[in-house]
């Protein structure tokens, strides 16, 4: 199905606000400017103006040009799914965001896991020993990890959560264990929740949890200002 004329001009100014070209609180290009711009008519314009309002990305004002946005305070649910489609351009802090979320929900659908399907749990990390030292494969299987105990967990909105970031998690997943230290810590990590989980020690497997989701959110600050810090 081609794409609607609106939605690629909504697309290109919501990808112009997260690139920084347009600045939050910076009025936008009038509706004849941008009908001369992209060569449409102005129905076509005010179309994507009013998608953009809906999803967060601007405020419009009668007799003047939309504003843009401080989309971290005046999004909405919509927003996040317009970063997720421009991921080139999603800022760092961003990702951190979503490792800080990450820190939130981890250990509480591991608990609930843990306490109704501890043994389901335990299979989840059968390929672990099998697990090759490539990032991808230590993504995938991180992953694989998260959604299948959420998929324990008697509460689906974890797993709905997940299912929302899926496509960008892999993504930095990636980019985070491509480094070898990132994959040590990981591997670490997993031995020891591993055993407090055989142990059946739910407290203490998930303070590990929450230690490592703390843990990886210094590592991928460290990675972002260009490595490893001493």
């Amino acid at each position: 199905m081609k794409e609607r004329s609106s939605d690629i001009i909504a697309q290109n100014i919501s990808r112009s606000i997260l690139a920084g070209s347009l600045k939050m609180q910076e009025s936008i290009q009038s509706e004849r400017e941008l009908a001369a711009q992209y060569k449409v008519g102005r129905p076509t314009i005010r179309e994507a103006l009013q998608r953009l309002e809906r999803d967060g990305w601007i405020t419009g004002r009668k007799g003047m040009p939309a504003v843009v946005n401080d989309y971290w305070k005046q999004g909405n649910l919509m927003t996040i799914v317009t970063i997720l489609q421009h991921e080139e351009e999603i800022p760092d802090e961003f990702i951190v965001h979503m490792l800080q979320l990450r820190v939130s929900i981890t250990p509480a659908y591991f608990k609930d896991a843990l306490e109704n399907s501890r043994l389901k749990v335990v299979s989840l990390f059968a390929p672990f020993e099998d697990i090759p030292d490539e990032a991808n494969a230590y993504a995938a299987f991180d992953c694989q990890i998260q959604h299948g105990v959420a998929m324990l967990s008697p509460n689906p909105i974890y797993l709905l959560i997940l299912n929302s970031f899926k496509d960008i998690y892999i993504r930095m997943a990636e980019k985070y264990f491509s480094e070898p230290e990132h994959r040590t810590a990981s591997r670490d990590y997993y031995n020891r929740l591993l055993e407090w989980i055989l142990a059946g020690d739910i407290q203490q497997a998930g303070q590990t949890i929450q230690d490592m989701m703390e843990t990886s959110i210094t590592l991928w600050k460290q990675k972002m200002d260009g490595g490893m810090e001493n």
